[in-house]
């Protein structure tokens, strides 16, 4: 029985290869170039974990959850982001809460508490637009007044 190899196990979880479906026998050339694309990034995936190791950096599985967990609080900081913006910046009227709850995937409830002052502030910084009256009040704000 062969040993497995945890950086190619890995890299094959990060960058799994395309499988053939009725689009890729339509385009042919198109998927073998993309599972080519694929494979490549696995190898060079699987040797940046080897060679972390080696150097005592990280652990190819832990480094890689790490990762994938970093990316998914910045995932759903986005999605915040963005909720605000639907909500409090579109002009003249904002996305309704079941749009927005649809296309992220959330409850309608969801949507209206998923997304705070600082995520309002972070949308104005980021666009320099300026938020609709917003009556909900901040939390930030009572502290400071009690």
């Amino acid at each position: 029985m062969s040993r497995r190899d945890i950086f190619t196990d890995v890299a094959a979880i990060l960058h799994p290869l395309p499988q053939p479906t009725e689009a890729a026998e339509e385009d042919y050339d198109g998927f073998l170039e993309w599972r080519r694309q694929a494979a490549e990034e696995q190898r060079d995936t699987a040797e940046s974990l080897r060679l972390s190791w080696e150097e005592g950096d990280q652990d190819p599985l832990l480094g890689a959850l790490s990762s994938a967990r970093r990316a998914k609080e910045e995932a759903e900081q986005q999605i915040r982001e963005l909720l605000a913006y639907g909500r409090e910046f579109v002009q003249p009227r904002p996305y309704t809460l079941g749009d927005l709850a649809a296309a992220a995937g959330m409850s309608i409830s969801g949507v209206r508490t998923a997304y705070g002052h600082r995520d309002v502030a972070q949308v104005a910084d980021a666009t320099g637009a300026k938020p609709r009256q917003w009556r909900a009040p901040d939390p930030d704000d009572s502290e400071a007044t009690a």
